[in-house]
């Protein structure tokens, strides 16, 4: 079992930045990758971004892409989304999740309960 908890949502206006975080416990945290996913109101969740064991491969959502940034620090056991130059649509509660495999088509097998990032315009 892995468990994972968010934590630096918050509210800020269009064009700021904000930064949340996601520490692990449990299995070993370093074996797994990891990804940011989210979900605002009467929409699907959505892939955001994810990070591969090591942290030296990411992959991010056009939608995002260029302005968030996903790293991870093992020793730590905590995987951080850099988000900035914010947009009123990148409202929506953030999640992260776990995987044994690299990429966004992938199983992701544990969930945080995840961080609320409001936007205004």
């Amino acid at each position: 079992q892995v468990q994972l908890v968010e934590s630096g949502g918050g509210l800020v206006q269009a064009g700021g930045s904000l930064r949340v975080s996601c520490a692990a416990s449990g299995r070993t945290f370093s074996n797994y990758a990891m990804g940011w996913f989210r979900q605002a109101p009467g929409k699907e969740r959505e892939f955001v971004a994810c990070i591969n064991w090591s942290g030296e491969s990411t992959d991010y959502a056009d939608s995002v892409k260029g302005r968030f940034t996903m790293s991870r620090d093992n020793a730590k056991n905590t995987v951080y989304l850099q988000m900035n130059s914010l947009k009123f649509e990148d409202t929506a509660v953030y999640y992260c999740a776990a995987s044994q495999w690299f990429g966004e088509g992938f199983e992701y097998e544990y969930w945080g309960q995840g961080t609320q990032v409001t936007v205004s315009s």
